[in-house]
């Protein structure tokens, strides 16, 4: 527990701190505006291109990453469907608590996995990434829009636009061919990359909104105990059940134990859902993983 919280407390420092300078007003609103854009369509992009670049594709330990990653979803994704049956909430609704459940914050993600377990660790992560990103994206779209009539290509556009989903996709395709990064281009999308972690955790803090916790406190503290701590431990039992190694499984269950995605937020307001409990649910989640990340990852196998 205590190697864990060695690891991981610059990254929630990073967070807060982001936190103060936003609230401290020590830089104005427009230089995180074109930070959260300038990491979104740039340097995340690039770090990702060369993790996928380089990613271990043909890994005898892929298959069941990509069955567990996969798993994990499915039954996550049918859970939210009988209880929207039962309890009949309206796509505004439904949308924002698929994604507090569903999506994960990938700079924490990439920052956790880095610390714990380095390029070899992040190389596993970019291939799980690769499997969830694009389904979850899909998702949450068409858990914001079942209310709506919205033709194929309107679901599908906000999910090919990603800038993330193309970013895997362009890595894995130079990853594939065998073309690589060559020419010197691998350290170009090292040094592109290497800001991403940083600057991606500044603007978790900055966008924190703590006012939003004040309406449908039981809600988010619901969400936010499944989301942390209920669906992590359905994934380590079936980690154990699909007899995963203990590496692969524990990279797979930490992308379960994080937060949602602060881009969830975009997305929901994008799509007329209900933006303010959204912003709600996000603060809290990464608030409370300051808590619950260090306990998942202490009870990892290995």
């Amino acid at each position: 527990m205590f190697q864990v919280l060695l690891a991981l407390w610059p990254i929630f420092g990073l967070i807060l701190f982001g936190y103060v300078l936003r609230r401290g007003r020590f830089l104005e609103q427009g230089f995180w505006d074109g930070a959260e854009r300038l990491n979104y369509f740039l340097l995340f992009p690039a770090l990702l291109v060369g993790s996928m670049a380089e990613a271990p594709f043909f890994s005898p330990e892929l298959p069941k990453i990509a069955l567990l990653a996969l798993l994990g979803v499915f039954l996550v994704w049918c859970l939210l469907l009988l209880l929207r049956r039962r309890y009949g909430w309206p796509a505004a609704r439904f949308g924002v608590l698929a994604q507090s459940a569903l999506r994960f914050n990938t700079y924490l993600g990439l920052a956790t996995v880095s610390a714990l377990y380095g390029a070899h660790g992040l190389a596993i992560a970019a291939i799980i990434m690769a499997i969830k990103i694009p389904i979850l994206n899909l998702l949450s779209v068409w858990a914001l829009a079942s209310g709506q009539q919205l033709s194929v290509w309107q679901m599908a556009r906000p999910v090919l636009k990603n800038p993330l989903i193309q970013a895997c996709l362009l890595g894995i395709a130079l990853n594939l061919s065998g073309i690589g990064l060559p020419l010197g281009s691998d350290n170009l999308i090292k040094m592109l990359g290497a800001g991403s972690l940083p600057l991606g955790l500044l603007c978790v803090g900055a966008a924190l909104q703590p006012a939003r916790l004040l309406d449908e406190r039981a809600v988010m503290l619901l969400s936010s105990m499944v989301r942390l701590i209920a669906i992590p431990l359905v994934i380590t039992l079936l980690a154990r059940l699909l007899g995963m190694p203990a590496q692969a499984s524990a990279l797979v269950i930490i992308f379960f134990a994080l937060p949602t995605a602060p881009t969830a937020y975009i997305l929901t307001r994008q799509m007329k859902g209900d933006s303010e409990l959204m912003a709600g649910i996000i603060t809290m989640q990464t608030l409370l993983a300051a808590l619950t990340l260090p306990l998942v990852l202490s009870l990892l196998p290995g």
